[in-house]
């Protein structure tokens, strides 16, 4: 694997350290700007609006620009969110500044996850994403928790004074890592990148991610509650087992993309299939401390082993204009977050019982098993089809480019 991927990852920890981090500061943060907590907690979703929107937009806006250079502008807008964050003078500010280091998110991901698989041969495809998306999770293995405790004892603005340093490093990285000729700017523009949009395969691919990470994050919202109230952890515990997610996370990061590399399909849906049984058996996982934490591990890898046929999977069905398309899967995977909150908040809501979200995000899970089976016999369908007809299907979702060759 060419070592320009540890660009992109080092851009990912620090992307995933700051999305993430704010979770863990806001009893800090709220103290020190007079505000509740409930009012901090907007901070989060002030981060997640900033991807939904920046996602698509970024990338549309930057759709004629190297993208490497697109890169690194990305990250630098990174930096100048999270220095604006540390010196805020108030919840306002606070607010903008944390919708700023939003917007640059998706677009990241989005853009690096094609720069990723131009540099490594066609079967190494879902394993170059894969380790841009080792820093994502790696992030929550020891980036949040370092970054956490130098909030607590530092003061929170350090934290995200921090978070710029890593970003500075990314674009240092990205510099000198990654060659003009692997990230070159895309023949297809604004237009091209708008018009793979209109692929039926391709709104089937997002709306998989959504349902499907949104079933993680309707368990893994409430997972506090469950370890304490359930599985009898104390809360001072609580931290240690999550970064046992993180694990489970880049375990299950890792392992998908080497066994997309060799079946994408089949490692979507084994990740969802997965991520059904293990859901549903939460409440009975749940039940001990020991077998609550081997619970949240496999939560992590069941969800992560499709993230990367998921990413992949969307660049293949908008193969002339991948861009703005990857990015959109990024901003799928934050609506999944919300999404998957508000739901298992509603199971709760309902006096389902602690466990009940996990019960709620099995069902969403099957929910996207049926949105990928659709995709494959919408795949499938199309297979069938004489040669004239098929090329005529494809065209008609696809932007015709100059000595493209259409599957």
């Amino acid at each position: 694997m060419p070592l320009a991927l540890l660009a992109l990852a080092v851009g990912a920890f620090g992307i995933g350290t700051t999305e993430f981090v704010m979770m863990g500061l806001l009893p800090d943060v709220a103290d020190d700007l007079h505000i509740s907590i409930p009012t901090a907690g907007h901070l989060v979703s002030a981060y997640a609006l900033g991807v939904v929107i920046g996602a698509p937009l970024l990338a549309a806006v930057t759709a004629r620009m190297p993208r490497r250079t697109v890169l690194m502008a990305l990250m630098a807008l990174f930096v100048a969110g999270n220095a604006l964050s540390a010196f805020a003078p108030g919840y306002d500010s606070l607010l903008a500044a944390r919708f700023l280091s939003g917007l640059p998110h998706g677009a990241f991901f989005g853009v690096g996850a094609v720069v990723a698989t131009t540099m490594v041969p066609p079967e190494r495809k879902a394993r170059s994403v894969s380790l841009m998306f080792l820093g994502l999770t790696v992030a929550n293995v020891a980036g949040v928790p370092v970054a956490t405790l130098m909030g607590q004892h530092l003061g929170w603005r350090a934290t995200f004074l921090g978070v710029s340093a890593i970003g500075v490093a990314a674009i240092a990285s990205l510099a000198l890592l990654i060659p003009h000729d692997h990230a070159p700017a895309p023949a297809a523009g604004l237009r091209g990148e708008l018009a793979a949009l209109r692929s039926v395969p391709v709104w089937l691919a997002l709306g998989t991610t959504v349902a499907g990470f949104g079933a993680l994050f309707a368990a893994y919202s409430y997972i506090t509650p469950m370890l304490t109230d359930f599985a009898g952890y104390a809360e001072s515990s609580v931290t240690l087992v999550l970064a046992l997610f993180g694990v489970g996370a880049t375990v299950g990061n890792l392992l998908g993309g080497r066994l997309s590399d060799h079946s994408l399909r089949a490692t979507l849906f084994g990740g969802l299939v997965s991520l059904t049984a293990i859901l549903s058996l939460f409440p009975l996982l749940m039940r001990t401390p020991v077998m609550a934490a081997v619970a949240v591990i496999l939560l992590g890898t069941a969800a992560f082993v499709t993230g990367s046929p998921l990413q992949l999977m969307v660049m293949e069905k908008a193969s002339a204009a991948p861009s703005l398309a990857s990015s959109a899967n990024q901003a799928a995977f934050n609506l999944a977050n919300a999404g998957g909150a508000w739901i298992g908040g509603l199971a709760l809501a309902a006096g389902f019982g602690t466990t009940s979200p996990a019960l709620a995000g099995a069902g969403l899970a099957v929910l996207g098993l049926a949105v990928a089976g659709t995709a494959y016999l919408v795949d499938r369908h199309r297979a069938t089809l004489p040669v004239g007809v098929a090329e005529r299907v494809v065209a008609s979702h696809v932007p015709e480019q100059p000595g493209a060759l259409h599957r």
